[in-house]
């Protein structure tokens, strides 16, 4: 169900939780066709506070017109409140109603398709029976074929719990579908890879790990997708021992290649070096210690996490698990455990990955001169840009209606890409910072403003210099499966 953080946002924030597509209402009504129905129908809709984008005639006849009304509305509960009033109206008939984005989802968003069209019995034979028992057969007598002769190369499964899926919690299988589609549309959009959402009905920690190794014959690669911390952090770590395909859980490490993008390009404007910093993260939760892993790997030494209980250091015994063990053991180097507002005193950055509203702007005013603050909480971060500009220079959240969004596409379709391309076994850490600066170097030095640390998603130079530096990194590890795997003779 709805975790009751996610469903207080959304009461106490509902202009503010979906900026970008609005809810967009479809509306078909069958109005009497006689002088002033019209008129009298889109005044209703105006004095209730739509927004009508466009009107359409669907149907005419002597006694009827039918016309399409999309409007953009607030909220769902605008939406009922414009249906029930036209519906009051004499003459009117409502015969459709519907949410556009529900209408974008009608049995689902993703499909298979054919490479090869099967057009005769000769194709027929070829791709299937006589032909396919030869090309499985070479598989088996060289397993290593499969790489050529099957889809596998280019194929990740999506897998999930459904137990931590974007702002909305524990919702379960079922519910996360939609969610896993739309991550499904984002490769093979983004990077032309086909990928598949695989929806466990189970919680088991050994269950799941068991599946994902059960199906990987048939992936090249393994997306793990919402599922709650601390179990994510085994189950990733157990897959990537036990496996010999990349695993990567994106929830905490394309968020944390994409943080430090920002960062990067963030050090070029305030003209500081990693090892400079300090650093506060609240929440440290699976992005919050993969965040907090990749910026220390870049050189970042000053850490100081907050939780729910406060500060995290060396010693602390309450809610601790084994990721935080970790995080306490390797970061806050002088043992602080105050208040977040006394952490940020002398401050470098801000980096929040919790809940809404948790951040005071008046304790940015606190921090050191050139303040980085990404508060990347959604659907409302914990401090609105508009309520700290001019106390931080530069300032990021998750959301794509303010600049500077930290978004996770910007790294997830790259990576896989050249994962895939080069044969790699593991998606490794060097691997995650040269996919960062990828991401950062995507933008030149001189194009660089405050207002504009990361490119677009929809910049297509972002995948071919993401994947191109992943594949060459892997290869100069050795991190790859040899040559002649690749390549059937």
């Amino acid at each position: 169900m709805i975790t009751d953080r996610a469903e207080r946002n959304i009461k106490q924030y509902p202009d503010r939780t979906n900026p970008g597509a609005g809810y967009q209402l479809l509306l078909r009504l069958r109005i009497q066709n006689r002088p002033g129905m019209h008129g009298r129908v889109s005044t209703i809709l105006g004095d209730r506070g739509a927004q009508i984008l466009d009107i359409d005639i669907a149907d005419v006849n002597p006694d009827f017109i039918v016309r399409d009304f999309i409007i953009l509305c607030a909220d769902q509960e605008q939406a009922h409140e414009l249906v029930s009033a036209v519906e009051a109206v004499d003459g009117v008939e409502v015969q459709h109603a519907s949410d556009r984005t529900f209408q974008l989802h009608r049995r689902g968003k993703i499909e298979i398709a054919n490479k090869v069209h099967i057009r005769t019995n000769a194709e027929l034979s070829h791709v299937y029976t006589p032909g396919v028992g030869r090309v499985s057969m070479q598989i088996y007598d060289n397993p290593d074929a499969v790489w050529s002769l099957t889809i596998k190369p280019n194929a990740v499964a999506i897998v999930t719990d459904g137990t931590a899926v974007l702002g909305l919690g524990d919702i379960g299988p079922h519910a996360a579908l939609p969610v896993m589609e739309g991550k499904s549309m984002l490769f093979k959009s983004f990077a032309d890879i086909d990928a598949w959402p695989i929806c466990l009905d189970t919680k088991d920690t050994e269950e799941i790990i068991s599946i994902v190794k059960a199906i990987a014959p048939g992936f090249g690669a393994i997306l793990l997708e919402d599922i709650s911390a601390p179990r994510c952090f085994e189950i990733e770590d157990r897959l990537r021992a036990e496996m010999t395909i990349p695993v990567f859980h994106d929830d905490q490490h394309g968020t944390a290649v994409v943080v430090l993008a920002a960062l990067i390009n963030s050090l070029k404007i305030v003209k500081k070096r990693p090892e400079d910093l300090k650093v506060c993260v609240l929440g440290v939760g699976a992005a919050g210690v993969a965040c907090s892993k990749i910026m220390m790997n870049f050189g970042v030494k000053n850490v100081i996490g907050f939780d729910r209980e406060g500060a995290v250091y060396r010693g602390r015994k309450q809610h601790m698990n084994t990721a935080k063990d970790w995080f306490a053991e390797h970061t806050n180097p002088e043992g602080f455990d105050g208040t977040l507002e006394e952490a940020l005193e002398g401050a470098d950055m801000f980096l929040g990955l919790s809940g809404p509203n948790l951040l005071n702007p008046s304790w940015v005013d606190k921090m050191a001169s050139d303040a980085i603050v990404f508060a990347l909480a959604n659907p409302v971060p914990e401090v609105m840009p508009d309520e700290i500009t001019g106390k931080a220079r530069v300032i990021a959240t998750g959301r794509s209606d303010f600049p500077n969004q930290i978004n996770n596409v910007l790294c997830f379709p790259g990576l896989f890409r050249g994962a895939l391309d080069s044969g790699a076994r593991q998606i490794t850490e060097e691997m995650k910072i040269v996919a960062a600066r990828a991401i950062a170097e995507t933008i030149p030095d001189d194009l660089l403003t405050e207002d504009y640390i990361l490119p677009s998603v929809f910049n297509e130079e972002v995948v071919t210099r993401v994947s191109e530096a992943v594949a060459a990194e892997a290869v100069r590890a050795g991190n790859v499966r040899t040559k002649g795997s690749r390549v059937f003779i």
